[in-house]
């Protein structure tokens, strides 16, 4: 029967006997377990593209432009941190180090200190102006991890509120973000220590 396969023990997927019902989605969902399952096909486009190079790569252009162009709401040293162009939520930013780098352990003793240290700067500063309740930091390394831009290295702050989480995403593919990014960059910015 078209739609239909029968499994090899005569036990359903669902633990019923019988066939397996392809047909029918109720019959695929397997065994619970405790993890949900977030998908996120877009993320393709970032992790099929081919590597920028030095030249295309958008860290390494940023920091020629004015802050306001470019996102970015502190300059260091050997670092600097600006607002993720597309970010999981109202604040989330980037701290990258200047030169063209893939990997944390390709990182000097010095980036390594300031990309802490501009971290630490920005979870001081993002609760002082969000008011969030705790933080998302990390960084992947290298597209199988899910690096969007894996050929330059950036850590993500990403600030959490308790009650961030709501349907938009899920049903209607939508992200609510309560601020425009002009207006998170001037505000993060601002009150950025000199």
């Amino acid at each position: 029967m078209a739609g239909l396969s029968e499994g090899t023990d005569g036990v359903g997927a669902n633990g019923a006997d019988g066939p397996v019902r392809v047909d029918d989605p109720s019959y695929l969902v397997g065994v619970p377990d405790e993890f949900q399952r977030l998908w996120t096909p877009h993320r393709m486009v970032y992790i099929q593209q081919a590597d920028p190079g030095h030249e295309g790569c958008p860290f390494c252009v940023a920091p020629s432009m004015s802050d306001e162009d470019a996102l970015i709401v502190a300059r260091g040293t050997h670092a600097y941190a600006l607002l993720n162009l597309f970010p999981y939520n109202s604040g989330h930013l980037l701290v990258c180090p200047y030169r063209h780098i893939a990997t944390y352990d390709e990182a000097t003793p010095e980036e390594v200190a300031e990309i802490g240290s501009m971290t630490q700067t920005a979870m001081r500063v993002i609760r002082e102006v969000s008011n969030n309740d705790g933080f998302n930091i990390g960084m992947n390394q290298g597209a199988v991890a899910g690096a969007g831009i894996s050929a330059h290295l950036h850590q993500h702050i990403v600030p959490r509120w308790a009650q961030d989480a709501n349907f938009f995403p899920i049903i209607a593919r939508t992200k609510a973000l309560p601020q425009l990014l002009g207006e998170v960059r001037a505000s993060i910015a601002n009150a950025w220590p000199r």
